[in-house]
């Protein structure tokens, strides 16, 4: 008579790999559709802790699964195995950003110029839900940044301000960063002054006598005191400075930023300065001094390669 064995079933094993494998579909699914669907950030943040915390469930059960199998040879290494494996993404990513939390300077607001910030053109406005941000940025946040990033500063290009805002436009298209004009671009602008000068030279050039025919007012209008010649200057300086608004992404995440850009143009030169926040949330985690940069760094090839044509 034949002797059979019966090999013993790890259950544990087993049940690690499905928790696992469930934890693994759901990150894919929530990052996939914030990144490229209308998931929002506060969900997508929520979903991920859930599908850290399902795999953080498989893993004692996938590692007893191992102990059986070494131990009394249990059916279900295999099992543990692939367990451990697909739980490695959802806990990582968590830590990841948990160590950058930690790390990193608690910031959501950040700008290459700290004493003259630009303005946003419309407030960004978000259902933030539970991932709550400050209204305001404060002179302490601002020297938190000082400290943290040195090197996020403007930048300042010979050429005006339509040299300029080509580059910028043609780098935000390569970054991933929709931007949008604010008001006349500095193109609309060179063809606005052109189309007055135009018309100022053919009334210039009309007879002296076209105005004999005309009747004078019966009223004479009253002199008025000539106006702030310093409010003057500072208005026609506020107005010529050319906002860009938009919004960027991270690359794997697709975590937004709002983004504004300003060109101002001083002495023959035009200064580029950028501000950008995230959307949800009080601590951007760094991502969003890694976009500046990138943006920046872009930008100066750009103008380099256009200077040496």
């Amino acid at each position: 008579m034949a002797v059979r064995f019966v090999r013993p079933v790890s259950s544990a094993a087993f049940l690690a790999r499905r928790l696992a494998l469930g934890a693994f579909l759901l990150l894919l699914i929530a990052v996939v559709s914030h990144r490229f669907g209308p998931l929002p950030t506060p969900q997508l943040a929520a979903l991920v802790l859930l599908s850290a915390a399902i795999a953080a469930l498989s893993v004692p059960l996938a590692l007893r699964g191992l102990m059986q199998l070494w131990t009394i040879g249990a059916l279900g290494g295999v099992a543990a195995a692939k367990a451990l494996f697909l739980a490695l993404p959802p806990l990582l990513l968590v830590g990841f950003c948990l160590w950058r939390f930690e790390t990193m300077p608690r910031l959501f607001d950040l700008t290459t110029d700290i004493a003259d910030p630009p303005t946003w053109v419309r407030q960004p406005q978000a259902d933030q839900i539970w991932l709550k941000r400050p209204m305001f940025v404060t002179s302490m946040d601002r020297q938190v940044q000082k400290s943290a990033y040195p090197g996020l500063s403007g930048r300042r290009y010979e050429g005006a301000p339509d040299r300029v805002y080509e580059a910028v436009m043609k780098v935000a298209k390569a970054e991933g960063m929709q931007l949008r004009p604010q008001g006349d671009s500095p193109i609309a602008r060179a063809e606005k002054a052109a189309e007055r000068q135009v018309q100022a030279a053919a009334q210039s050039q009309e007879p002296a006598g076209a105005l004999s025919g005309l009747r004078l007012p019966a009223i004479v209008p009253v002199p008025l005191p000539r106006p702030d010649r310093q409010a003057a200057i500072a208005a026609a300086e506020a107005s010529s400075d050319v906002l860009l608004q938009g919004s960027t992404r991270t690359l794997l995440l697709g975590i937004p930023f709002d983004v504004v850009l300003r060109l101002r143009e001083e002495e023959e030169t035009t200064l580029v300065d950028l501000r950008i926040a995230a959307r949800y949330g009080a601590h951007d985690l760094g991502f969003g001094a890694g976009l500046a940069e990138s943006f920046l760094r872009a930008l100066d090839a750009e103008m380099l390669g256009i200077a040496t044509q």
